[in-house]
């Protein structure tokens, strides 16, 4: 019996934010499939967006091929959102461990950003309830999604009483409870979701942030990127300076603005299996830059094979120094920068120690021209998800899946799932 090396999925409305979720659900052991659920979310310009939780149809999908009766994945529970959100994300793998006061052990949380930081309360209670006709949607059974709180900061644009609009948010996977938030405003925004609580807001960038990140394993630093072309440091033990460890060189042949020239930072991402890496792109850029804690100043790798902006960019959740990056090129491509990295070394800004002021980087810098996997898709690829590792699988038919991971990619109204 051959493995299923894809899975499709079509929505009903074009998509932007994506997530795989981090674990199965809580409590099902028994339908290991739960691993193979999205979240997903509408991008439409009014006020009639959708979230959607998506999973297997049935667990025979993943290994055969040839089981075209019914689709892939089905909406196992889906909600309304409003403004389109910019982001979404599943409760990090170790929240069901954390000692929450305001949830049920059994639900899971996921949270998304727009006009405010949403997060939702979901509930798979019942097993997926399969109709006997072929190609019928299934009853979406006990799985239920609903509001838990909706918070906003108060906004430092000047006229605006409520929060500005958040463009991403980072999850602390060391301590569930705690979300940064990027704005338009320029600030970010540390949430204690426990409480419902702001812990405190900082301005971060001289224009609009973009995008922010918590250095894995640490409650305290976190870095964003954002228009004015710089990736900057923060410490919550220190708030009285932020550490700039790289800026984009402007652009040529800009013409004279009120503002200085920047090339605007898109993304930032650690690698979780080497946090001394960062991956970056620009916005209309080709290439991802490869940045090291260590030695700030200048990207230490390139990644240069796509021959379109980049749109986003993400890391394998394993050891291995795995980035998946896709393009308006139509590409999904997978890279491996262990063989260009030294082996891991602690970093001077490590989860307990504070952050220094940069060193100049040595100016050495690999560019990669070589990816290990490509994708070519029907169209562009607007978004992307990495799944946990996720474990084998024996199925009542008696036949197993391997453990691995897979790559969620976006196209309009399309999502495909890639084994890795």
């Amino acid at each position: 019996m051959t493995q299923t090396t894809l899975l499709q999925y079509e929505a009903p409305w074009p998509v932007h934010a994506i997530d795989w979720c981090k674990s199965p659900a809580p409590g099902q052991q028994l339908r290991p499939r739960s691993a193979f659920r999205l979240g997903i979310a509408s991008f439409t310009e009014d006020f009639r967006n959708r979230i959607a939780v998506v999973g297997l149809q049935d667990d025979r999908v993943l290994v055969e091929d040839d089981y075209g009766d019914y689709p892939d994945f089905v909406t196992l529970v889906e909600v309304s959102h409003g403004y389109p959100a910019t982001a979404l994300q599943w409760q990090p793998a170790n929240a069901s461990n954390f000692a929450w006061s305001q949830k049920a052990p059994m639900t899971e949380l996921l949270a998304t950003t727009g006009d405010s930081l949403r997060v939702f309360e979901y509930t798979s209670d019942a097993p997926l309830v399969t109709s006997s006709f072929v190609g019928r949607q299934p009853s979406s059974g006990g799985h239920r999604l609903s509001l838990k709180a909706a918070l906003s900061g108060q906004s430092k644009i000047q006229g605006q009483s409520g929060g500005a609009p958040l463009t991403n948010f980072s999850w602390n996977e060391k301590m569930p409870s705690l979300v940064v938030t990027s704005s338009i405003d320029t600030t970010c925004t540390v949430w204690n979701l426990d409480t419902s609580t702001a812990v405190t807001q900082l301005i971060a960038h001289d224009r609009e942030v973009y995008d922010v990140a918590w250095l894995p394993n640490s409650t305290d630093i976190f870095v964003s990127v954002g228009a004015d072309g710089s990736l900057r440091a923060f410490d919550l033990r220190s708030l009285e300076h932020s550490t700039i460890l790289y800026e984009t060189p402007p652009p040529k042949n800009q013409p004279p603005t009120g503002r200085p020239p920047s090339s605007p930072l898109l993304r930032i991402a650690f690698n979780p299996g080497d946090p001394n890496y960062m991956s970056t792109f620009h916005q209309d850029g080709s290439d991802v830059q490869i940045l090291d804690m260590r030695s700030p100043g200048a990207p230490v790798m390139e990644l240069r094979a796509h021959r379109a902006p980049i749109n986003a960019a993400g890391w394998s959740s394993t050891e291995r120094g795995l980035v998946a990056t896709a393009a308006d090129d139509c590409q999904l491509l997978v890279w491996d920068i262990s063989p260009h990295a030294p082996a891991p070394a602690p970093s001077p800004r490590n989860a307990s120690s504070r952050l220094s002021s940069p060193r100049p980087s040595d100016g050495k810098r690999r560019v990669i021209t070589d990816p290990i996997m490509a994708y070519s898709a029907q169209s562009e690829i607007t978004n992307l998800a990495w799944s946990p590792q996720i474990a084998p699988m024996t199925m009542n038919t008696g036949h197993s899946t391997p453990a691995g991971e897979w790559i969620a990619v976006v196209m309009g109204k399309s999502i495909k799932a890639l084994k890795v």
